[in-house]
């Protein structure tokens, strides 16, 4: 599939996370600064709040707070200028910042990645340890209640858990970077390998389309895979670039791309781009809770 796209913005310094505000605006994280940001028709893109660190993913909570995994300051060997503990942080319209939890389930958390709310309310979360291919650590996947206790789903050695979604049966699909893998796991259940995309297709991001097909974004592919929900590719859409991380908005895809850039490094180039894709088909609604 190839489909025109629409450059929203650009100049970003890996961008990541996107997700919609009630009021249409596009919210996403700028990991090299430290900084969640807003983009609308009429003001472009803007600061939304300053949370510091590495913010790597954002989403909207019922309570109208904006929920950050602030993985402390990392991409790969890149740190930030002023690192944080890593933690689920909350932004709220004013711009004020705070942290929610460092600790979960007696684990103190590594590198927060991405997030996910259920139908159940409860925020879920991937935590890996730093990107290290050659030098593997732990990666767990989290959930956390509503009243800020939480509990650990997945925990295995050498995996680095990445992109998470939670589908309309409330099982969540996530994303694994090292293996390529896509896995499922069923409430109450055990995570399944569902499939394994190709070798130039490293999966970062994805979100679930109304028909319960999964786009993936993925690293060094030049697009998004797009897989039946048992797995099989059904369709690519060919965007080039390095695609982070997505949300649709009526029947098109919203999209944060890293750049033109073949591996991450200490640098941080501000070479990212906000782009807006039409695909023909919506997204599954998604859900939304908070952590009071």
């Amino acid at each position: 599939m190839k489909a025109p796209i629409e450059t929203l913005a650009s100049g970003l310094g890996h961008p990541e996370g996107p997700d919609l505000l009630p009021d249409g605006k596009i919210i996403m994280v700028e990991t090299y600064t430290g900084k969640i940001l807003a983009w609308s028709p009429e003001t472009g893109i803007h600061d939304y709040a300053v949370c510091g660190g590495g913010p790597n993913a954002c989403m909207l909570g019922s309570d109208g707070a904006v929920y950050i995994t602030q993985n402390g300051g990392t991409v790969g060997a890149w740190r930030a200028p002023e690192m944080l503990t890593p933690s689920i942080q909350r932004a709220w319209p004013d711009g004020s910042v705070e942290v929610v939890v460092e600790v979960v389930a007696g684990h103190a958390l590594q590198a927060p990645n991405d997030l996910t709310f259920g139908p159940d309310g409860r925020l879920y979360f991937t935590d890996p340890a730093d990107y290290a291919p050659d030098d593997r650590g732990i990666g767990r996947i989290f959930a956390l209640n509503k009243d800020g206790t939480g509990e650990l789903l997945e925990e295995r050695q050498g995996i680095y858990p990445n992109g998470i979604v939670s589908e309309a049966d409330g099982s969540l699909v996530w994303v694994e970077s090292y293996d390529h893998g896509v896995y499922r796991l069923r409430q109450g259940g055990t995570s399944e390998l569902i499939a394994v995309l190709g070798e130039d297709h490293i999966p970062d991001g994805l979100k679930v389309d109304v028909n319960g097909n999964l786009w993936i974004t993925s690293f060094l592919s030049g697009g998004v895979d797009v897989l039946s929900p048992d797995g099989r590719v059904i369709d690519f859409l060919d965007t080039g670039g390095v695609t982070m991380n997505c949300i649709f908005q009526g029947e098109s895809l919203v999209i944060t791309d890293a750049g033109d850039i073949t591996a991450v490094t200490a640098d941080a180039p501000m070479e990212g781009r906000l782009w807006r894709v039409p695909v023909g088909v919506a997204g599954m609604p998604l859900f939304r809770g908070q952590v009071r």
